[in-house]
């Protein structure tokens, strides 16, 4: 890639991405051996910033969290009765699915895990709650 071309009196250097020559563009950074102007670079940031929206999106934690009430209606579709017990769920994976998406920004704040125990008699409903969740 020969980013200098000569011309009558000088050289003039030439974005080896884009071909625009340093007179056209804001500013050209130097390489070993190439040049990159401002445009380019900028284009450069515009994919990666892309891609790493992408990337995150595909992490497997949802963009944008159910409310506890929306979970327990989802819970109601499958689960008759139970209704203590579908609330304490809802909140409980509400609160657990944002405890994942603050550990994945890094932030300061540190939410604690809660545990539930789902205690009844043989047929209420436990194992159903479990596997719709």
């Amino acid at each position: 890639m020969a980013s200098r071309k000569k011309g009558s009196d000088k050289e003039k250097l030439h974005c080896s991405f884009c071909g625009k020559e340093q007179d056209s563009v804001r500013r050209l950074v130097a390489g070993p051996g190439v040049y990159i102007c401002d445009e380019c670079i900028e284009l450069c940031n515009e994919i990666i910033a892309e891609e790493g929206e992408q990337e995150s999106g595909t992490a497997g934690v949802l963009q944008e969290l159910p409310r506890p009430v929306e979970i327990k209606k989802i819970l109601d579709e499958y689960v008759i009765g139970q209704d203590e017990a579908k609330k304490a769920l809802a909140v409980a994976v509400y609160n657990h699915y944002k405890r994942i998406q603050q550990n994945q920004k890094k932030g300061d704040v540190e939410l604690d895990k809660s545990n539930i125990m789902l205690i009844g008699p043989t047929g209420s409903g436990k194992t159903l709650l479990a596997q719709t969740l």
